[in-house]
């Protein structure tokens, strides 16, 4: 009888063992699903954007807020597609592409934060992002876009804004 029931329980721990191993690679490959399917929807809402798609909007929550480069830079979602639609009708907007991109999320899912280095017409950029994930699906409700300024160009580029700043005021 002790024999069986070492047997036994060499083999309950083993059970165990391949099941927690099992519900943690599950869980793994859910949270990577998860993961997968922010980084799709992300690329997708990069490519609209390079195709003049206007589907681009549609990703953003109506209350979502786009900043750009530029200081002046702060859209809600119609206010940016307003300003957008220059470059959306001629068929030639911007055209991103993620290359480092890093994406967190609240244990439930609904929100989902992001940053992510981009490739650009403008060089390399930087963003970070927030996403909500509701009744209505994903929809981005913050984006900030910024360029990466290397930080041995940073005295000179601040310089060059200075003068910049400093010219745009006199006129």
């Amino acid at each position: 009888m002790h024999h069986y029931f070492s047997k036994n329980s060499r083999l309950s721990a083993l059970f165990v063992l391949l099941l927690s191993l099992s519900f943690s690679a599950w869980a793994q490959s859910a949270a990577g699903g998860f993961d997968q399917q922010i980084a799709t929807f992300l690329d997708q809402w990069h490519d609209e954007a390079a195709h003049a798609d206007v589907r681009y909007f549609d990703r953003m929550a109506a209350d979502g807020v786009y900043i750009g480069t530029d200081k002046s830079e702060r859209w809600v979602r119609d206010d940016f597609k307003a300003w957008a639609k220059p470059y959306f009708d001629s068929k030639k907007a911007w055209e991103f592409h993620a290359f480092n991109r890093h994406i967190a999320y609240s244990d439930d899912k609904s929100l989902v934060w992001f940053d992510e280095q981009l490739h650009t017409q403008m060089g390399i950029c930087q963003a970070s992002g927030v996403i909500r994930n509701g009744k209505d699906g994903l929809k981005i409700v913050h984006y900030q876009l910024s360029l990466a300024v290397p930080n041995g160009l940073l005295d000179k580029v601040q310089k060059e804004i200075e003068t910049f700043d400093a010219g745009a005021v006199k006129k």
